[in-house]
């Protein structure tokens, strides 16, 4: 069982961890306690959100990492690159930016870029993964060739602690349909 508490909880912050130690304690459960930046990476993670830098770079365009949306290619008046996105987008990506699910017990967040492999051949890089306690799975977001970007692909990911089994799944990991703001 995992606890996430507010400080506002406690008096001050050490009022708060004990109090999560002793529920925790109570209920057979550990304490984690994450600071700001897992927290933020873990909410970024889930909504779909990418990291330039991270999980996108100048040298990615924007139908690999599944930001075609906010392309244009029937504008009238032109820009920097137009004719090669417009290439791109009638030929079609060689890679695609997908969300992953890692197996095994929680991962800590990903500071260098994780291999991905099939069939024991290296085919990408993880960008970003961590362990979301809301959804308790390890999540992520990996580069890889198109044919293996389909949902459900199974995929190896080598992580710090041993090599691990990946699925492909939607992105976001929460409310990938977007059924939350019509309710």
């Amino acid at each position: 069982m995992e606890i996430l508490l507010p400080v506002s909880r406690g008096s001050s912050f050490e009022d708060a961890v004990r109090l999560a130690i002793d529920t925790a304690k109570a209920h057979g459960g550990r304490v984690r306690v994450l600071n700001v930046v897992d927290a933020a990476e873990i909410r970024r993670i889930e909504a779909g959100i990418l990291n330039y830098g991270a999980d996108m770079t100048i040298a990615d365009n924007p139908f690999e990492v599944g930001l075609d949306r906010l392309v244009d290619l029937d504008k009238s008046s032109d820009f920097i690159g137009k004719q090669a996105l417009k290439r791109i987008a009638t030929e079609g990506v060689k890679r695609k930016l997908v969300g992953i699910e890692i197996q095994g017990p929680p991962i800590e967040f990903n500071m260098t870029k994780w291999a991905v492999a099939r069939d024991h051949t290296r085919i990408g890089s993880v960008t970003s993964a961590i362990h979301s306690p809301r959804l308790q799975k390890n999540i992520g977001y990996a580069m890889v060739p198109i044919e293996y970007a389909a949902v459900g692909s199974e995929l190896t990911v080598q992580t710090p602690g041993g090599e691990r089994g990946a699925v492909v799944v939607e992105k976001p990991f929460i409310d990938p349909k977007k059924e939350i703001p019509k309710t």
